[in-house]
């Protein structure tokens, strides 16, 4: 499998630069893909891919460019193409969908008619847990019937799911897409609970727990994820779906009092209501991932928040700034 090159879009964010970063250490040639936008300060990026960014050619470049787009098909000639550029965060998606749907869905519809045009091999989108809305049914399994989504974020991935299931249908390209359940680690983006309740504990802020703290997710260290898409990439699956979460959903109170522990301080807590578009779980059925793809999460959720706090504490001093 080495060798090939490799088209990583949003390849400098959380997941991507990670994944990025492990495909070079497999020998892989890597193009990445990313805007660098301000959804959070583009220098978190930069810093993200700075250690390996010699290692490998960066497009700076939006996904709604169809031509820029075209002309990196032309010179690179991509055999994979792991579609992981979106529009993140399911609250904001409240307050601008239009933007959600013009990057999550056209920006993937560009990708697709030229993974067509180019006669790649495979391509893997990465779809989200948020696709299962206010489901009741636990775990959530690749083929329970989904209600409505619950935000314009979710409503883009399952329109990104059914676009890929239309490219598999079209052509002979292996397609795959994998629903992550929300994943944590070193890299983690700034807008997520793990690195806004390690910040504000450290400092002495108070967080904002919104809801009584029974909200239950299922946490997901992100090598398990890395090993995952990875493991996507080594099937020839002709269209499959499948769940990547640790299959150990947490309160988010337990969540809360595992940090306390490890950095060995009480969190002030500030309550509000539970935000309409936060779903009460998420919990991932992962045999169909074990069984096809062979593969299953290594690391406990109190293993990986240390990883994460300990990489939170040797940069502080930039993320304080």
């Amino acid at each position: 499998m080495n060798n090939q090159t490799v088209l990583v879009t949003g390849n400098a964010g959380f997941i991507g630069s990670n994944l990025t970063k492990k495909l070079l250490a497999l020998g892989y040639r890597v193009i990445g893909v990313d805007n660098f936008n301000d959804y959070y300060n583009p220098l978190i990026k930069e810093r993200n891919i700075a250690e390996f960014k010699k290692n490998f050619k960066q497009y700076c470049l939006d996904i709604l460019d169809k031509e820029k787009l075209k002309l990196i098909f032309d010179n690179e000639k991509p055999k994979i193409i792991i579609h992981l550029a979106a529009r993140a965060g399911v609250r904001p998606s409240l307050l601008n969908p239009e933007l959600y749907y013009q990057v999550n869905v056209e920006g993937t519809k560009n990708l697709l008619k030229l993974a067509k045009k180019f006669a790649v091999k495979q391509f893997i989108f990465a779809s989200s847990s948020s696709v299962y809305g206010n489901q009741t049914k636990v775990p959530f399994s690749e083929t329970d019937k989904l209600g409505k989504p619950v935000s314009p974020y979710a409503e883009t991935k399952l329109k990104g799911e059914e676009l890929c299931r239309q490219l598999s249908q079209a052509t002979n390209i292996s397609t795959t897409c994998l629903r992550f359940f929300t994943v944590y680690g070193p890299s983690g983006r700034p807008d997520m609970a793990p690195y806004l309740f390690t910040r504000a504990i450290l400092n002495n802020q108070p967080i904002i727990r919104y809801g009584d703290g029974s909200t239950e997710r299922d946490y997901t260290f992100i090598d398990d994820i890395v090993s995952g898409i990875i493991a996507a990439m080594q099937k020839q699956l002709k269209y499959e779906i499948f769940n990547l979460g640790n299959n150990q959903p947490v309160k988010l109170n337990t969540f809360i009092k595992l940090i306390e522990t490890i950095i060995g301080k009480t969190a002030k807590i500030i309550e509000k209501p539970r935000h309409p578009a936060d779903v009460p779980r998420t919990f991932a059925d992962i045999d169909k991932a074990e069984k096809l793809l062979n593969w299953k999460p290594t690391t406990d959720l109190k293993t990986g928040l240390t990883k994460f706090v300990e990489w939170f504490k040797f940069l502080q001093p930039v993320h304080n700034l």
